[in-house]
């Protein structure tokens, strides 16, 4: 039985459009299952802002499945778009392939190497891969499949019925210009070109042809591409001329057997939602300007198609780390596929589920993630103890597992920061590792990594991907006598108490007690002392001279996972003690 919806007070963005959706849901269609929807095109690499197309619906389905309703997210691939360009950045492309500019993506050849077929189905699979590790159940349907079957058969002959009506409705529009300032910042030229990646984003409507208005595009039987125009169309016959721009082909062919083309996008988009009977379908920004898909779509799929516009929230970029904006165009833009090899599934999710659509956030390829880390382990701990707020509990809920089930999970999830440290200084050798992770806690000691996994694979492959190799530890193979026999008495003591304690504090609790208390002892205090703003400064100058004695630089790893790493005998061999 379904559950009922939670309250306003408590409800998360997520339950509150999941509460809307099923009231609509109910009043259009009451008793099926609840449709939601996203759509992808696989013209490139499919990155972390268009996983937000995704994730928005997939959030608010689950939350539905969760109160024992059956739901279909369906998501459509764009795949019978037509190929705009060549990306840059694309590993076995070169620009040979601006021959095929204008074909359908499925008809486009996969890049050199590919195990797939063509270059639709190369770049749908590292998503479906992504997207099974994250846990998103889906129902793809190809664009491609569906216009070249035929299923849109009755649809495309109705919009070329009403194709001077459809033509009014996007001509009030056209001379609407975009306000120059929107609720969101105006499209950078880096928008601009990571919402080329979809062909929702090319905002067709297609105006234009010479021959009059014209809402379908075939694509031409000579090659391939659709630089075509319809110059002639006959209701009764259904017998539709076009000639093709590119090489010069024309036909006559009959549109109620014809299935080489397709609805231009503006008139696309609004025909599946209501053939679909779409409930939730979110949109990126550049969909939600005066004259857009969206916004026209609304008014086609009513007056059109009769249907009703789908429930669709805009939502907000997604940035990286140390980069303004996403851009599929400007080659190397990180994939689902790419943050999963550095971060598990859970956490990623938990990015996507704790901010509202319209907000919008980054994600850390950078040093970043280890705080973001720590920042995940500190919500896990607060779940646990029940401490976490209500929407902090739901979005962490929410990350850990769907309606199917829990997602895979580190058994022991030490920090991320310190299984990063020990795989940089370790180089990724297991018997390293495994002796470091085991002294952190002697208590408790590891008997395998596999405890410790998949958060150690996913820091390694951090390290071993993002870090620059000028910031990677080395660690130092002979003291450096140069600065040991510059030191003075102050400082030989401080080296002196900290070798002596390594014995009795050997441990990651222990050591940080040790590496912090040795400088309140110099300076006559208790090793419990409060921090003072001069102790403070004393305590870092201890540590500058301890990473140059261990790895030669002012700054490395956190000093006690440091101690572990290199072990108590090296370390005094490099202190001089």
């Amino acid at each position: 039985m379904p559950i009922v919806a939670q309250s306003t007070e408590t409800a998360d963005w997520v339950s509150r459009y999941a509460d809307e959706v099923i009231a609509e849901s109910e009043r259009r269609a009451p008793g099926k299952p609840v449709v939601v929807a996203s759509g992808l095109s696989p013209s490139g690499p499919i990155h972390l802002g268009n996983l937000r197309e995704v994730m928005t619906p997939h959030l608010v389905a689950d939350e539905i499945r969760r109160r024992g309703y059956e739901v279909r997210h369906l998501i459509s691939w764009d795949d019978y778009d037509r190929y705009r360009k060549v990306p840059n950045g694309v590993e076995g492309v070169d620009e040979s392939w601006a021959a095929h500019i204008g074909k359908p993506l499925t008809s486009v050849p996969a890049p050199k190497g590919s195990a797939y077929p063509n270059w639709a189905e190369h770049f749908k699979a590292a998503m479906t891969g992504a997207l099974a590790e994250l846990g998103v159940a889906f129902d793809g349907i190809s664009q491609t499949a569906q216009y070249t079957a035929g299923v849109y058969r009755e649809q495309i002959l109705h919009a070329m019925r009403e194709r001077g009506r459809i033509d009014a409705i996007l001509d009030q529009y056209r001379t609407k210009k975009k306000p120059g300032k929107q609720s969101q910042k105006p499209l950078d030229e880096a928008e601009v070109e990571a919402a080329e990646g979809s062909g929702a984003a090319s905002e067709d409507d297609g105006s234009g042809g010479a021959g009059g208005y014209y809402p379908y595009k075939p694509y031409c039987g000579n090659c391939a591409k659709d630089l075509t125009a319809v110059t002639a169309y006959d209701d009764d016959t259904t017998e539709l001329t076009y000639t093709c721009a590119d090489c010069g082909f024309s036909e006559t062919v009959k549109l109620s057997e014809f299935n080489r083309g397709k609805l231009v996008w503006k008139v696309d988009w609004p025909m599946r939602w209501a053939f679909e009977g779409v409930i939730f379908e979110p949109s990126g920004v550049d969909h939600s300007s005066p004259g857009s898909s969206y916004v026209v779509g609304g008014q086609i799929v009513r007056e059109i198609f009769g249907g009703t516009q789908p429930i669709g929230p805009m939502y907000a970029f997604v940035g990286i780390s140390g980069m303004a904006k996403m851009s599929s165009s400007k080659g190397g833009v990180p994939t689902p596929a790419d943050a999963l090899r550095i971060m598990e599934a859970p956490l990623l999710r938990w990015l996507y589920a704790r901010r509202r659509p319209n907000q919008s956030f980054k994600i850390a390829f950078d040093q970043e993630i280890q705080r973001l880390y720590d920042e995940w382990d500190k919500l896990g701990a607060k779940v646990a103890d029940g401490s976490a707020l209500p929407a902090d509990t739901a979005a962490y809920t929410r990350a850990v597992g769907t309606a199917a089930g829990p997602l895979p999970a580190t058994p022991r999830p030490l920090p991320y920061r310190t299984l990063a440290s020990v795989a940089d200084i370790t180089a990724g050798a297991e018997d390293q590792t495994l002796r470091i992770l085991s002294e952190l806690d002697p208590n408790h000691p590891l008997d395998s990594l596999d405890a410790v996994r998949p958060r150690l694979d996913r820091a390694e492959a951090w390290i071993s991907t993002y870090v620059p190799a000028d910031q990677r530890t080395v660690v130092r193979t002979e003291p450096d006598t140069e600065l040991l026999g510059s030191l003075g008495e102050t400082d030989r003591e401080s080296l002196r108490l900290l070798a002596e304690g390594l014995g009795t504090h050997w441990s990651l609790d222990g050591l940080t007690t040790l590496v912090y208390g040795v400088p309140k002892v110099m300076a006559g205090l208790d090793p419990e002392a409060k921090p003072t703003p001069e102790l403070k400064t004393a305590q870092r100058t201890f540590f500058a001279l301890l990473y140059r004695l261990l790895v030669g630089r002012d700054t490395g790893p956190r000093l006690p996972t440091l101690l572990l790493a290199v072990g108590a005998e090296r370390v005094r061999f490099l202190l001089g003690q």
